[in-house]
């Protein structure tokens, strides 16, 4: 089996298929593990340039006992109290506990007793969310509408789960404030709230409930580690080598040719890079009746400097006091958000190591427009907008932050572009209805028998759980015989063997 990119996708499909008898290569261009978890090295600041919140840590532990393997084996996972700080334009600050009294108590002091007690409610609604979707449509391939006709379909109705996020979260609290800390997420879908389904409110279960984490290290590790295990499983792995196509035989991909010429045979492949990518080295695109809408994109400002701040948790939202605007300007309107809401995380807080003695790392994200949707010429803007944004933190709460920085790197939806994701975007496919579940683009493409897909643009989706969750399902196709039988030569023979099915 050859895996293509060595992000956690990858890895997760790498890890699946060895333990289940496979051998396998995989073939990364960079020269390290991690894919979008990636990494910036910068006068003794270690920056983490991918993800920064971790949840669901036993889908790392699932991918790791495949091959006899656990988390402590390999990783240092620190959790987090609070999993978020939520500051507010009116100055007022809410902690996000994923311990139910802690939280309850919060909300309490925040918000009074009805919205605990309404907290309350939500949160065993959003467990029942969970319960009902994780193995019946997060943790799950679909090949037609039809899979979804179960009875998970009509408990997840009954649920609330086809209607729009904002309204459903809203039956269970009233306070504007708790409203946004438990429907913000739904940009990591590429929605906004009122326009989401309720059901992605299982991505506040996930914040909120499940629990927030840290790997000592950076995120970075998350990629080390699985490649560790994965190379220890006896998987070899190839970086520094970017794929230039795949030889064909028919509908059988034979090989895996690099853009040194290397060729690598193959009874099987998984693709991990973006889709159009992967649709151009299999040279097929699915035929869809309306073309893929892709998710906003986000400005990264990677700050390294020598202060830190009181107010600032680990993961800190400074929620700007416009809310549905913001939303119509980066989705509509193409342009940049007038009055921003940003996530700041200070890793340092956790692990100061991250940094040189006294050093403090700031990671400050602004979802933004992509370039399919934007009008920003990011040539242009791109150095005002970090100095607007840095101007925004200092009028709220973090004075001095630009005089601060000693080291930095800003990231605009250009770069994404030139890292090969597609409209400028690290978050890929937006989860419409008409892109999500059975109508997402499948892990499968039609007119090739031996190839899957696997990363964020498939099946289940985008965010790093689920990454995880498309590497399994990808190798499940290959070890569950999912895939097409391989034609028989004339003595009857399999194709090549070992073939998937």
């Amino acid at each position: 089996m050859v895996v293509v990119g060595a992000g956690l996708s990858g890895l997760a499909a790498a890890l699946h298929l060895l333990g289940a008898g496979r051998s396998v290569t995989v073939v990364e261009r960079e020269d390290h593990p991690g894919g979008r978890a990636g990494r910036l090295d910068l006068d003794g600041f270690r920056m983490d340039t991918g993800p920064t919140v971790l949840t669901m840590p036993h889908l790392l532990e699932e991918a790791l006992g495949a091959v006899g393997e656990s988390v402590r084996d390999r990783l240092d996972l620190v959790p987090l109290h609070p999993a978020y700080r939520a500051v507010f334009a009116d100055g007022s600050a809410v902690d996000v506990h994923t311990d139910a009294e802690a939280m309850e108590a919060e909300v309490r002091r925040v918000a009074g007793p009805r919205e605990a007690a309404g907290y309350r409610r939500l949160r065993r609604w959003l467990g029942a969310l969970y319960r009902t979707q994780i193995g019946a449509f997060i943790d799950a391939d679909f090949d037609s509408p039809l899979d979804l006709l179960s009875p998970d379909l009509a408990r997840l109705a009954a649920l609330g789960g086809f209607g729009r996020l904002a309204p459903a979260v809203g039956r269970f609290v009233r306070d504007e404030r708790l409203r946004r800390i438990f429907t913000f997420q739904s940009l990591y879908v590429g929605l906004p709230p009122e326009r989401a389904l309720a059901a992605y409110a299982v991505i506040a279960y996930m914040d909120t409930v499940a629990g927030v984490y840290f790997p000592r290290g950076g995120m970075r590790t998350l990629g080390a580690a699985l490649a560790g295990a994965a190379e220890r499983a006896g998987a070899e792995l190839r970086y520094g080598r970017a794929v230039a196509r795949l030889e064909r035989r028919g509908e059988r991909v034979t090989a895996v040719v690099t853009a040194e010429g290397e060729r690598i045979g193959c009874d099987a492949v998984v693709l991990t890079p973006d889709l159009d990518v992967s649709y151009r080295l299999l040279g097929a695109r699915p035929r869809r009746p309306l073309p893929l809408r892709h998710s906003p994109s986000a400005v990264v400002l990677h700050l390294g400097g020598d202060r830190d701040w009181p107010g600032l948790a680990h993961h800190t939202i400074s929620f700007g006091s416009a809310w549905r605007r913001t939303f119509e300007e980066i989705t509509v309107e193409g342009r940049t958000m007038s009055d921003p809401s940003l996530l700041v995380t200070t890793p340092t807080r956790t692990d100061p190591v991250l940094a040189p003695d006294g050093g403090h790392i700031h990671y400050v994200l602004a979802p933004c427009p992509n370039l399919r949707t934007g009008r920003v010429n990011w040539h242009r803007e791109a150095r005002p907008y970090r100095d607007a944004l840095v101007r925004t933190l200092e009028r709220r709460g973090l004075p001095g932050l630009g005089d601060s920085v000693r080291v930095e790197r800003t990231v605009t939806p250009l770069d994404w572009a030139a890292l090969g994701h597609t409209a400028g975007t690290p978050f890929a496919v937006a989860h419409t209805f008409a892109q999500t579940g059975p109508f997402r683009p499948r892990n499968l493409v039609p007119g090739t028998t031996n190839a899957v897909l696997a990363g964020a643009g498939t099946t289940p989706g985008v965010g790093l759980p689920t990454v995880l969750i498309s590497g399994k399902l990808a190798a499940a196709r290959i070890t569950g015989g999912t895939l097409r039988r391989p034609r028989r030569r004339p003595n009857g023979a399999p194709a090549s063997p070992g073939a998937a099915r």
